[in-house]
């Protein structure tokens, strides 16, 4: 498997980063399709969100579609037994069926066939046995398949989406339970130079450029950020995220 490389580990923090912080809930979905594209390659690729009773899919956007395929979906046994099998999954269309048997399939010939695809990379987005959503990813006939490396990409993006996709669907992100950055370091006796870090992180910088900025190590940044977290009683950024306002309204 690839290793990432600093750059994409900072493609990947950003978008994590934009997942919680965007308002504009299909702004967030489109971006984060279009900067996946800096690390998985893809031709196409199309996000659904499931409907209020979680029985269909609805609302996509989509990146190099010019149909709505969600109808079509529907209408696949396959894909319904997965998609609502209440759980969340990332999987290639060849994990399921081997590829010298795909091209005969209905999806092949309904879906993929028409658009000029061949592979593609699934990720569906479920909690407590609910649909959420689902994210296809795909490639034209000609190209190699997603290899492993592309799973976990979005295996580290799955939590913070499903995170996301839940405050949505219950009506958003209750920020009235937030603290701002400056309530959090009086609340939690914060030093200044936490205050500094702490804001910074919440501006979604990355670990070097804070780093360079405050003429600071690695390992003295992450003492830092393991006193800010243990303060906060948190344990990770993703809870950071879901305590701290990003701004200080």
């Amino acid at each position: 498997m690839k290793t990432l490389e600093t750059n994409d580990w900072m493609v990947l923090n950003t978008i994590i980063y934009k997942i919680y912080t965007m308002e504009n809930f299909d702004e967030m979905r489109r971006e984060l399709l279009e900067q996946l594209k800096l690390l998985v390659n893809f031709d196409s690729a199309d996000f659904y969100l499931a409907s209020a009773n979680g029985k269909k899919l609805e609302h996509p956007v989509m990146v190099n579609c010019e149909t709505n395929l969600s109808g079509e979906y529907e209408k696949l046994d396959q894909e319904r037994k997965i998609m609502y099998s209440g759980k969340t999954l990332i999987y290639r269309d060849t994990d399921i069926v081997p590829d010298e048997e795909r091209t005969g399939k209905e999806y092949y010939q309904k879906i993929f066939k028409p658009n000029n695809w061949h592979y593609s990379l699934q990720m569906v987005i479920a909690k407590e046995k609910k649909l959420l959503g689902v994210i296809h990813l795909y490639r034209t006939i000609g190209k190699e398949n997603f290899q492993y490396n592309d799973i976990f990409i979005l295996d580290m993006l799955k939590d913070h989406l499903t995170y996301r996709m839940d405050k949505h669907k219950v009506g958003g992100f209750d920020d009235q339970k937030k603290l701002t950055v400056t309530e959090a370091v009086e609340r939690y006796s914060l030093t200044k130079r936490e205050h500094t870090i702490l804001r910074m992180l919440m501006q979604g910088l990355e670990s070097t450029l804070i780093c360079e900025q405050l003429s600071i190590s690695a390992n003295t940044l992450k003492k830092h950020i393991l006193n800010i977290y243990r303060k906060l009683g948190i344990k990770n950024r993703v809870q950071l995220f879901k305590k701290i306002k990003e701004r200080e309204e």
